[in-house]
């Protein structure tokens, strides 16, 4: 079928939300929101309030007022996840340089008999030198400059300008389970599987963060695992699904006590909830009650 649809001022767009239903309250005011976001951007947030998945046409009293402010709700969620995902990537990098130097000296990085699946190893060899190369870190530039063998500066140098993603897959790859679940017990985890998984889920979450995609409602791909007990303060997972936002704020917040025990991530996450009361928090997963749970008192 071919597409026959032209495109819309903002005008002929809020007439056709009237149409289907939604009320504007200020048309000024929702044109200038939409030439700031864009319509599919907030059509996003205008869902939930559709009656009809076919048609578009809206529940009644859905105001374009309640999407405007559940995008801003996101917005600031994202923005409060970024951070602690960027505090937990930091840590790791750290542990990770530190442990696996200590054991193989500077180039470990480099030796193939330290990983599992030697392709994913290769993939990795290769984004590597590319993001080193690529970089334009002065400490980076520096080492470039004054040596030429190996072909990579050492991993404290080179691991801090890999990507989220890239640490990610060294990490899972790597053959010595027993540094690695040293690494897991820094971060008040009993086994490195449980850190992996949160790893990878955590890139995910971050790449959505990234590209400034919608965060509240999603269903992910790739799922923490979710232990039933642990070490520190912690969640009764019966019922909470995986693939919901939820379970991974959860990972972090967890993350974060190991790391920082005085952040203030669960009070800040609270406290956006409550400016926004508006928000259905069971769209990401929430549990009745989820504010009693040890991990979030």
């Amino acid at each position: 079928m071919d597409y026959t649809k032209q495109p819309l001022d903002y005008p002929q767009i809020l007439q056709m939300l009237k149409d289907r239903g939604l009320i504007i309250r200020d048309d000024n005011d929702a044109a200038a929101q939409l030439k700031v976001m864009s319509y599919f951007r907030l059509a996003n947030y205008l869902r939930p309030m559709e009656q009809d998945k076919i048609t578009h046409t809206f529940k009644p009293n859905s105001h374009f007022d309640n999407a405007v402010n559940l995008y801003f709700f996101d917005k600031k969620l994202r923005a409060l996840i970024f951070t602690v995902i960027q505090s937990f990537e930091i840590a790791l990098r750290s542990k990770l340089i530190h442990h696996f130097s200590m054991a193989y000296g500077a180039f470990w990085i480099m030796d193939r008999s330290l990983f599992v699946d030697k392709k994913i190893f290769t993939d990795c060899a290769i984004r590597v030198q590319q993001e080193v190369f690529r970089s334009k870190e002065d400490f980076i530039q520096e080492h470039i400059d004054k040596y030429s063998n190996p072909i990579i500066p050492p991993v404290w140098k080179t691991l801090e300008v890999v990507s989220f993603g890239t640490l990610s897959r060294i990490f899972c790859n790597l053959l010595d389970k027993g540094i690695k679940k040293k690494i897991a017990r820094e971060f008040n985890l009993p086994h490195h599987k449980f850190l992996e998984s949160w790893c990878k889920s955590a890139v995910t979450l971050r790449n959505n963060l990234a590209h400034h995609s919608r965060t509240w409602n999603r269903a992910f791909p790739i799922q923490p695992q979710l232990p039933q007990s642990l070490n520190g303060d912690w969640i009764n997972t019966t019922g909470v699904a995986n693939n919901r936002l939820y379970a991974q704020l959860c990972c972090l917040a967890y993350l974060q006590n190991a790391t920082h025990p005085d952040n203030d991530f669960k009070q800040q996450l609270k406290s956006l909830l409550q400016t926004h009361p508006n928000v259905d928090v069971t769209a990401m997963g929430f549990p009745a009650n989820w504010e009693n749970e040890p991990l979030w008192k």
